[in-house]
């Protein structure tokens, strides 16, 4: 890892709040911030994380829906285990069906809010990384349709470029409200954004 982005990363603002507040990535305040603005996770929700680990996401949705909720973490990596009861996580591929079968196994009952964070492996060619992160978002998409109660919301990472129209377009038609955002935690010259959809509409295919 070269070391002037060691150092950068020792002067980022979030990261120094996140290792003073304990959460395990500066990625939490992405969603603080998100969840802050548009209330689309509440107390006592029911949350599915994809792209989880290392788990600052988790740790975020676990104080928004306190003791009387559940939050489901699912990445390729393992996730250091939480002491909280109503916090568990999955070993799994998204793109397999049957993580999406222990998803549903696991759940105690349809989900209010999926949300992911995934990122493919970056390769360094734009057009690569941008096509990978879409179809990451795609099968996020997918298991939301699965897991989501009607009216549930969707909160998805995406790279900008050539094919996010499309994939926006698609948001449009299966949630109710879909908005577009980059919060303050997410570095200003990293091509990341946000998609956020509310209200999952009953005929989700």
């Amino acid at each position: 890892m070269p070391k002037a982005w060691i150092q950068e990363r020792k002067r980022d603002y979030y990261y120094k709040k996140a290792k003073e507040e304990k959460y395990r990535s500066r990625a939490a305040y992405k969603l603080f911030q998100a969840v802050e603005k548009y209330h689309f996770i509440k107390n006592s929700d029911i949350v599915v994380d994809l792209g989880a680990a290392p788990g600052g996401w988790i740790q975020a949705a676990r104080k928004i829906v306190g003791s009387k909720g559940f939050v489901l973490g699912v990445d390729l990596k393992p996730i250091e285990p939480f002491s909280e009861h109503n916090v568990r996580t999955i070993i799994g591929d998204i793109t397999e069906q049957e993580t999406l079968q222990q998803i549903l196994e696991l759940l105690p009952k349809k989900a209010d809010v999926v949300t992911s964070d995934a990122s493919p492996n970056i390769s360094g060619i734009w057009e690569v990384d941008h096509a990978r992160q879409i179809d990451l978002a795609q099968q996020a998409l997918k298991i939301a349709f699965e897991t989501l109660r009607p009216s549930g919301n969707f909160f998805v990472k995406v790279f900008q470029g050539d094919m996010l129209d499309d994939f926006i377009t698609k948001m449009k038609k299966h949630f109710e409200v879909a908005r577009i955002l980059k919060p303050k935690a997410s570095r200003a010259k990293s091509s990341e954004i946000f998609i956020l959809g509310i209200h999952l509409k009953e005929a989700a295919d």
